[in-house]
């Protein structure tokens, strides 16, 4: 069952156009998912004895805010069916997932990855901004010092308008 499982995933991956690679534990497969509000999550996919264990990488552990971030995950939690976040000892956010071999086929994978991909990508800027705020003013203020683009923060002006009090120069994304 377990070469078999371990064929149906690498047949789904190549035909959805997912990059993925061997991984370096037994029938483990490396797995990137293209995102939106996060460029890409890398998965990891292990075909064991009994079952097919996915396991994505949301964030690092947050600067800050421990609680708030690790209760918004809680509630989100209530709502992931056959998934969960859960923290590493470094503290840092992963989303994981779990099928039966038995259960293993093109539709299951489908939505094994589609919820994966939407545990680690959807949420993934209100977890930025609960778990990282200091750090992404800090970041703001210094950039708009200094002329440098403000690119990779565009997706919080507004909340770093308000909480710096520092507008962006017209032309700065």
């Amino acid at each position: 069952m377990t070469s078999s499982a371990h064929a149906t995933l690498l047949a789904y991956l190549d035909s959805a156009g997912l990059t993925h690679e061997t991984g370096a534990r037994d029938g483990e497969v490396v797995v990137e998912l293209p995102g939106e509000k996060k460029l890409k999550t890398v998965t990891s996919v292990v075909v064991g004895e009994s079952a097919l264990t996915a396991v994505a990488f949301v964030i690092r552990n947050p600067d800050e805010n421990h609680a708030q971030v690790y209760r918004y995950l809680l509630r989100k939690n209530l709502r992931l069916p056959g998934a969960a976040y859960a923290i590493d000892p470094s503290g840092d956010v992963y989303v994981t997932a779990r099928l039966p071999l038995a259960g293993v086929d093109a539709d299951a994978l489908d939505a094994l990855f589609g919820l994966i991909l939407d545990a680690a990508d959807s949420h993934f800027n209100e977890l930025l901004a609960l778990g990282f705020l200091s750090s992404m003013k800090k970041e703001w203020e210094w950039r708009i010092s200094r002329g440098e683009s403000l690119r990779n923060l565009a997706a919080f002006r507004s909340l770093l308008e308000a909480e710096t009090g520092v507008s962006a120069p017209d032309g700065a994304f």
